[in-house]
């Protein structure tokens, strides 16, 4: 029997005015907003509906940003196709934490503070150390690993086959985007405040650690697709760890993808601003189906292809 999966966004697909239709069209949407807002102290509405952009791309804000308006997109799904339910969750990166809400792990409430936090911690660990992540392409995955060690840059993302994006010291990323040029690969160095998902991240890691000790989580309903893994997570204690970890570790998205693929998922469809993972996911596994909820007119397309 065919199985759907749902995938969450992650950091970078952030817009302005992004989710404002749907808190107009849904009133669901609307109060999630609203319990946003309450939960963190200040409007996280008015800066996703209105910007300025400089306030939305901060790390503490850009996160619980599009884990509100993911969530928005799914409960817009929901109200205009009861019905619909999934097998298995999955997210990239801070993704990752949408689908645990999804799945029954985290509550909202308890999302939003914990993005919020990681999001803050994140961002200190780039001021303290100066870095940034290149993403290549063009280049086969044993010359790319070959790459990071010889520069000292951590595979911080897999995310398909044809896409890996190294991070670590910005002098490495450097010396890195010179290496892949010469190797005949295409380098892009990306636009970010530091290097996430390498050993830089430890300071925020540790201090996440010690927010998530004070959590009480729930087994999940679904499968939850680990991003550290690429298999689904265990018990609670094993999300505890896994997530912490994820701040340091690889985002094994082309495993994640993989293993849906070879569990009988033959539909994903993608909840938040943009379609990135829509793109990787028709590379990795161009069989499956794709739908994307983005806005309320995606919302209402989605439901009349369900």
């Amino acid at each position: 029997m065919s199985k759907t999966a749902a995938v969450f966004a992650g950091q970078g697909a952030q817009a302005v005015g992004m989710g404002r239709d749907l808190a107009e069209a849904f009133p669901e949407c609307r109060e999630l907003f609203q319990r946003a807002n309450d939960a963190l102290g200040f409007d996280l509405s008015k800066i996703c509906f209105e910007g300025p952009e400089e306030e939305l791309t901060k790390t503490n804000i850009t996160q619980p940003a599009i884990f509100v308006v993911s969530v928005a997109c799914l409960t817009a799904l929901k109200s205009l196709k009861p019905d619909f339910s999934f097998d298995v969750a999955a997210g990239l990166s801070l993704g990752e934490w949408t689908a645990l809400h999804a799945a029954g792990v985290v509550s909202f409430d308890q999302a939003v503070r914990i993005l919020e936090a990681r999001g803050r911690f994140m961002q200190d660990a780039c001021d303290e150390t100066a870095g940034g992540m290149v993403s290549v392409m063009r280049l086969p995955l044993e010359k790319i690993a070959e790459i990071a060690n010889s520069t000292g840059l951590t595979m911080a993302n897999i995310n398909s086959a044809e896409q890996i994006v190294l991070s670590g010291a910005k002098d490495a990323v450097a010396a890195a985007e010179a290496e892949v040029k010469a190797a005949g690969g295409r380098a892009i160095v990306l636009n970010v405040a530091g290097a996430y998902h390498s050993p830089l991240m430890a300071s925020a890691a540790t201090r996440l650690a010690e927010v998530l000790a004070a959590e009480t989580l729930q087994a999940p309903g679904v499968p939850v697709i680990s991003n550290v893994t690429g298999d689904p997570h265990g018990g609670v204690e094993d999300i505890r760890r896994t997530m912490v970890a994820q701040v340091t570790g690889s985002v094994r998205w082309l495993d994640s993808v993989n293993w849906c693929s070879a569990n009988g998922v033959e539909r994903f469809v993608e909840f938040g601003p943009g379609k990135v993972l829509t793109g990787l996911i028709r590379r990795i596994a161009p069989a499956a189906g794709g739908l994307n909820v983005a806005d309320a007119a995606q919302a209402a397309a989605t439901a009349a292809a369900l």
